[in-house]
């Protein structure tokens, strides 16, 4: 868990009193010879300070941690300040950092149901992100990278000894979080939180040098200004008295240190050529995949279900199987009994909707129906079980149909389905064709295989094409 810190005052943000004192203090009856720094205080000093170019509302109570207001979609300027420049120039190993900015919830309710939340803004606003870098604005960023899974997480490389300076803009408002849509004011808090790490001896950025947040509210565009304007407005209306019991507003905001993000276990992918990278992602197989292999990958192993008798051990071992790794801590003390008896609900509140449906349909045994089924059956076969019917009512042959399941719903699909069901090669069917009302053939199309009534019955005759060694289909 995060423990968050009231913001230090920055250093060149100083009222007149201030600065009356410490022209008193610099006459000659006052002054005295300046301790030095021991190197004990200069290692207190945080390496990097991060600065947020947006104004601190001046509605906070003192001893109350900063809120700023921003704007949607709008850029805002990050600065990556080097503090100790002499001290980090022998800290580092490396010549760049890398740093990872991530948009978070402040309230530590939402923080439990993180997951969840992010599922439900995508599902609502398919193919946006929470949080961008706006790259032509930026500068002495390296590489930056914005994960597809992660649509709260930037990360990118800098040059402490340079001048590095991130924009980043937020596309998420705060009242998106909220039951109720009251207006940006009422809306969830959110932290602006950069964790920044060195290369340890295998050249990977993964030694956690330091981390810093701040706190922030999302407004529609435009909001956060008539926010800001409305604050002042408010603390003008107040007495001296009053307006002592408040913070100062200041231009710009300063991130204060606080814990590094925790690391979810995860697949990683890949690293862009240059860096490796530390941050949580996903990785997509590659293309030579053979398809034994892509159906290992891609379906859970219906062989293998979840025994009530299962031990925790056992349980654990299962959900890596199945691909819930990054959950097991989560079910740490849970046992097959157990997982098995959770609803549908429940595992939605815990995973999230993708995951949770996925994990309840496994656990239920629950297999995915085809698109479209359709029985066909051979001509022969039809017609010898059909003309003893004719003659003998009481008596008959048995007439077999069998199943074809589609997924794709192309013509193509349900050829080589025929051609797999009676062991010829897809090749040597040249046509399939429909019979229709008056006897006449038509020719099927992706068109057709997809208006095709579920379960529907078919008797397939074949006739030997002219010319060539395939045969025609036709669908009676």
């Amino acid at each position: 868990m995060l423990f968050w810190h009231s913001q230090p005052e920055p250093y060149h943000q100083q009222s007149s009193s201030t600065s009356f004192l410490r022209d008193v203090l610099a006459l000659p009856i006052f002054k005295q010879e300046e301790p030095q720094p021991s190197p004990e205080s200069d290692s207190k000093v945080p390496p990097f300070q991060y600065v947020l170019c947006a104004a601190t509302s001046p509605a906070v109570k003192l001893h109350e941690e900063t809120l700023t207001y921003l704007n949607q979609g709008q850029s805002y300027e990050i600065r990556m300040l080097n503090n100790r420049k002499q001290v980090c120039c022998t800290d580092l190993s490396s010549k760049y950092v890398k740093s990872i900015i991530r948009v978070v919830f402040h309230d530590r309710r939402l923080q439990y149901t993180e997951h969840q939340q992010l599922e439900g803004w995508k599902w609502n606003r398919p193919g946006d992100r929470i949080l961008d870098i706006d790259i032509p604005l930026s500068v002495g960023i390296i590489e930056p990278r914005a994960n597809p899974t992660q649509l709260n997480t930037i990360e990118f490389l800098w040059d402490p000894a340079k001048r590095a300076s991130a924009f980043i803009q937020v596309h998420c408002i705060s009242t998106e979080f909220t039951p109720r849509k009251h207006g940006g004011e009422k809306g969830v808090p959110f932290r602006i939180q950069i964790d920044s790490f060195k290369q340890n001896a295998s050249g990977e950025y993964t030694e956690h040098v330091n981390s810093a947040s701040t706190q922030v509210k999302v407004f529609k565009p435009k909001g956060a200004d008539r926010k800001q304007k409305t604050d002042r407005e408010k603390m003008e209306k107040r007495s001296p008295q009053e307006r002592e019991k408040y913070q100062q507003s200041y231009e710009t905001t300063f991130l204060t240190e606080c814990s590094p993000w925790p690391d979810l276990p995860c697949v990683t992918n890949t690293p862009s050529p240059g860096y490796s990278s530390s941050s949580p992602s996903f990785s997509l197989r590659d293309g030579n995949v053979s398809p034994n292999e892509e159906g290992d990958l891609l379906l859970p192993n219906l062989a293998d279900p979840l025994l009530p008798n299962a031990s925790i051990q056992d349980a654990q071992q299962w959900l890596h199987r199945h691909r819930f790794s990054p959950y097991s801590r989560l079910f740490a003390n849970f046992s097959g009994a157990d997982l098995l008896k959770m609803s549908k609900e429940d595992l939605v509140q815990i995973c999230g909707p993708a995951d949770g449906i996925r994990l309840y349909n496994i656990i239920k045994r629950r297999n995915v129906r085809p698109r479209l089924t359709v029985y066909v059956c051979q001509e022969a076969e039809h017609s010898r079980a059909v003309q003893p019917q004719k003659q003998d009512q009481s008596a008959g042959t048995l007439c077999v149909y069998h199943a074809i399941y589609l997924e794709e719903l192309t013509a193509l699909e349900l050829t080589e389905k025929i051609a797999n069901l009676y062991s010829i090669a897809p090749c040597q069917i040249n046509q399939i064709y429909r019979q229709g009302p008056t006897g006449v053939h038509i020719l099927v199309s992706d068109e057709m295989v997809h208006y095709l009534i579920d379960e529907s019955c078919f008797v397939i005759n074949t006739l030997k094409a002219e010319g060539s060694e395939g045969y025609h289909i036709i669908l009676k």
